[in-house]
């Protein structure tokens, strides 16, 4: 008696191999963005309709609500600030100035500080601020 014994050719299902892939991609993209660096102190922003993110390098100037000056997370005193900022600016002229500040710190520490920014040089000046919270009536 001879019996019949069929071969199967060996396929690869593709759409696992798929579904595979593009639980990698998400896995990636999220700890992509769990990486960003945020360079400066955290602050109470204030709300703004007009918030757009820098995408360029910059230097994050940060004004607390008791009227200290940060640049880059590092105290400095007001009197070396702009001494701070031109050697800054002198290095990287590329670089564009980020001010944070706290909705309740002083507005002359504030301005003092946007004063000393242009200043030293720099061309390109944001504040930074926080999307407003749209309420639909």
């Amino acid at each position: 008696m001879k019996l019949q014994i069929q071969q199967k050719n060996a396929r690869i299902e593709l759409i696992p191999l798929i579904d595979i892939i593009f639980l990698l991609l998400v896995f990636f993209i999220y700890s992509m963005l769990s990486m960003a660096v945020y360079r400066g102190i955290p602050v109470t922003l204030p709300d703004a309709e007009t918030v757009k993110d820098a995408k360029e390098q910059a230097i994050f100037i940060t004004v607390d609500k008791n009227g200290n000056v940060f640049v880059d997370k590092e105290l400095t005193g007001r009197d070396e600030l702009f001494d701070r900022l031109r050697m800054e600016h002198v290095a990287f002229p590329q670089k564009i100035a980020i001010i944070a500040g706290d909705g309740d710190s002083p507005y002359k520490v504030f301005i003092d500080v946007l004063d000393k920014v242009r200043l030293a040089g720099f061309k390109k000046v944001s504040m930074e601020a926080r999307p407003e919270k749209l309420q639909w009536q």
